[in-house]
């Protein structure tokens, strides 16, 4: 198998695409990425990555949709040449924009393409162009709903590998006190981490540890200190950090969840609430159903209710290990194996 992937902008994309290729043998893999994004400090010192200018689609027609249309038009010719040059036999894709030359390009050279989508409400890509895909597989059972029927399958979303082992933490935080972890995705979220400073005093005087991530655009990051108090921009042992982690604060990406219910971490989902077609509310609504996690919209979650709602959790541990038990019973630990499965299924060049 020659195989592109197709993955770009946030960990949500590109995650479960490392996920997938380090679990491809005897494949030569290249990656097709968009500049400027995550994916150029992640891919190029284990692929070949190719990139392509593409943006995301607006709903509205206007003089920025005329140029969108032209770049697309262009990353489409481009990506066919790369696929023809570099005989690709297959393209696999974790959708975003990217996924949109990639599709038609594949297509036009009558390559098969298998589309993961992670989120239970799928985005405009893949709803637009799934037709044009061999297969989608999906993170979430209930995204089936909103697309073609029979060509669907439930997958779940890969993880990196160190989540399925465990992790040593290499952070000051000792093993007996309770450890909460706040993360607002591989972006960050100012917003969450004004309210969790201003909780922190409560929660920390109980004896408890507090790892926030604060992502790199947080002009207050380092305003709060406290020696149980641990701030980061980002941290790469995240399979560590959650395995240790009693309670999880974080945004409700499918990546996110994903690594939560993996870890079997218990969680308060905050969903970013300028997520397209608010999608990370469709996705918190299967983990609250399922009694792993608790779900707060932004805009009407408050510092005395989100310091009251951890504390209660802090001060009930069979609550916290009856939601980790509903955590690992969304996990599904093979959903890289399943995908890799897929494509070699799909490639044609298995039956030469």
């Amino acid at each position: 198998m020659r195989l592109l992937i197709a993955a770009s902008g946030t960990g949500g994309h590109l995650f479960p695409a490392l996920a997938v290729a380090q679990q491809i043998e005897g494949c030569a893999i290249e990656w097709l990425g968009v500049p400027n994004r995550l994916e150029q400090d992640l891919v190029p010192d284990r692929y070949p990555l190719h990139t392509v200018a593409v943006e995301g689609f607006q709903t509205r027609f206007n003089l920025k949709t005329l140029r969108i249309a032209r770049q697309l038009a262009a990353a489409i010719f481009q990506v066919k040449r790369l696929l023809r040059e570099r005989q690709m036999t297959a393209v696999f894709t974790t959708g975003g924009y990217i996924a949109a030359p990639a599709i038609l390009a594949a297509r036009l050279q009558g390559i098969p393409v298998l589309l993961h989508e992670s989120n239970a409400l799928p985005g405009k890509v893949t709803r637009w162009f799934s037709p044009l895909c061999n297969l989608v597989a999906l993170g979430f059972q209930e995204a089936a709903e909103y697309l073609p029927a029979g060509r669907t399958v439930w997958t779940g979303t890969p993880v990196r590998s160190s989540f399925y082992r465990p992790q040593p933490l290499d952070l000051p935080v000792p093993d007996g006190p309770p450890l909460i972890v706040v993360a607002g995705g591989s972006q960050g979220a100012v917003a969450v981490n004004e309210l969790v400073r201003q909780c922190a005093p409560r929660w920390l005087e109980t004896g408890a540890y507090l790892v926030h991530l604060t992502g790199d655009r947080d002009p207050d990051a380092g305003t709060f200190e406290h020696p149980h108090y641990i701030a980061l921009p980002f941290y790469d042992n995240m399979a560590g950090l959650l395995q240790r982690a009693n309670l999880a604060i974080s945004r409700a990406g499918a990546g996110t969840l994903t690594e939560l219910a993996i870890s079997q971490t218990p969680a308060l989902l905050i969903p970013y609430p300028y997520a397209a077609d608010d999608h990370q509310t469709v996705n918190a609504a299967a983990f609250v159903n399922a009694g792993a996690a608790r779900v707060y919209a932004q805009d009407q979650l408050t510092r005395d209710r989100l310091a009251a709602e951890v504390l209660q959790l802090l001060r009930s541990p069979s609550q916290l290990q009856q939601m980790a038990e509903k955590m690992s019973a969304l996990a599904v630990p093979n959903s890289a194996e399943r995908l890799v499965a897929l494509l070699q299924e799909r490639d044609p060049s298995n039956a030469r």
